[in-house]
């Protein structure tokens, strides 16, 4: 899953792919590369992000994906309304991609389960100007399996259909560092849920912090992508349905060094 938030704020990619032309071609590139989706964003949701409203989402999306959907390009929203969903849903996306696990907006399962596509419901505890107060946990992997368990089971009842359920722990929202490191190593309990995983690690300041400078400066997202691509040959290796990344060409190279070495290990 390719990134493409066209956003101005954003916290790696903000203000690079706001203009049409630009996100479009940074969209089909991706696609080129080897994604096999392109995740499309409108609202910042970087830690402290201040919230738009739909009306300014929907004319930050609606654009891009009805042109890519125009190229063949298979694509995600990302986004936490149901408008919003909708709409993308009609232009040409085929899977919507909520942070919120639904619970932000509760009318999206309603959307989903009409439309009939793959929702990915992630592990969310709040909006992002306040969910830096919200990551308190025991076992953060326990109570965040317990809490997805619990997004699942309300999707279901909602009629959304159980093979088109994907989770992804939620690193970074609500989480700390710690929390993150340990979702990470074990993605086994949340794989045990029995359903696909969305692992998204992309340049997120958890690992700015472990590759700091002397002085404890974090490095800086552009230079987060070596990590970044370690990160999803761990997930790979544990079994993940997926990964969401900001560079897919490092990505697609990492999972085929990694392929071939499995292949060449059962042989």
């Amino acid at each position: 899953m390719g990134v493409l938030n066209v956003t101005p704020d954003s916290f790696s990619d903000g203000g690079r792919y706001a203009d049409l032309d630009a996100a479009l071609a940074h969209g089909v590139l991706m696609r080129d590369q080897g994604a096999d989706l392109i995740d499309i964003g409108g609202e910042s949701t970087r830690p402290g992000a201040e919230r738009i409203d739909a009306d300014t989402e929907i004319r930050r999306v609606l654009p891009v994906i009805t042109e890519l959907a125009a190229a063949g390009v298979p694509m995600s929203i990302d986004t936490t309304r149901a408008s919003v969903a909708a709409a993308a849903l009609e232009a040409g996306a085929g899977v919507v991609n909520d942070v919120s696990g639904g619970l932000a907006d509760p009318t999206m399962a309603k959307v989903v389960a009409e439309a009939g596509c793959p929702w990915v419901l992630m592990h969310w505890r709040g909006h992002s100007r306040h969910m830096g107060q919200l990551a308190r946990y025991g076992d953060v992997v326990a109570e965040v399996r317990a809490e997805l368990a619990l997004r699942v089971e309300e999707a279901l009842a909602a009629g959304v259909a159980r093979d088109k359920i994907i989770l992804d722990p939620g690193l970074g929202f609500a989480k700390n560092a710690e929390h993150n490191w340990l979702l990470s190593a074990h993605l086994d309990q949340i794989i045990e849920l029995g359903f696909p995983v969305l692992f998204a690690a992309s340049r997120k300041s958890y690992l700015g912090r472990l590759l700091a400078g002397p002085d404890g400066t974090p490095r800086p997202p552009d230079g987060r992508e070596v990590a970044t691509v370690a990160t999803t040959v761990l997930a790979a290796s544990a079994g993940v349905w997926g990964v969401r990344v900001h560079d897919v060409q490092s990505t697609v190279d990492a999972i085929a060094v990694w392929e071939a070495t499995c292949q060449a290990r059962s042989r």
